[in-house]
């Protein structure tokens, strides 16, 4: 006499198992999402970085005759008041103000930023005889360093991050 044993539906090993490779694929999945917003971040400021760039290149373009007056370094510490509230501006209050407003765009979009710019006159010494002079005879050199967290997972100290652009306004 042989008996027959009878199977419905699936054992419990095998469901453990099933179980522990969904498991697996979903981990995987989850570290594809941590990696993918970290690099959408880094490209996030890489572009802020380039947008506050060319903002003020091109506040340095619409006050072209003192455009050596931008020269400097640029941080949290530079942040200032607007020298032309309610009054006339003149071009050096202008840059004063152009500083300030940048200084604080820096700082608002960019984690732990500094900048410099440094305009330098290739044909004659920059004088007040040049000044509202077009074109500008010189290139301008605007550094952008910020920090962020760094894609590599054993470094515990973010990265330092350059974005640098040499122009002639």
């Amino acid at each position: 006499m042989t008996y027959r044993i009878r199977t419905r539906g699936f054992s419990l090993l095998e469901v453990l198992i099933a179980v522990l490779i969904f498991s697996f694929g979903l981990l995987g999945v989850a570290g594809l999402m941590v990696l993918s917003v970290r690099t959408n971040h880094s490209a996030y400021l890489r572009t802020q970085a380039s947008f506050l760039a060319q903002s003020m290149a091109e506040r340095m373009r619409t006050n072209l005759g003192w455009i050596v007056d931008y020269n400097g370094t640029y941080d949290a510490s530079t942040v200032g008041t607007n020298p032309c509230s309610g009054s006339i501006c003149t071009p050096t209050d202008l840059v004063q103000r152009d500083r300030n407003l940048w200084s604080q765009q820096l700082v608002d979009f960019l984690p732990s930023p500094t900048a410099t710019i440094l305009c330098n006159v290739t044909g004659a010494p920059f004088s007040a005889a040049h000044r509202g002079a077009q074109p500008f005879d010189g290139q301008c050199t605007m550094t952008i360093s910020w920090t962020e967290a760094d894609l590599d997972r054993n470094s515990g100290a973010p990265a330092t991050q350059t974005f640098a652009w040499v122009f002639q306004p």
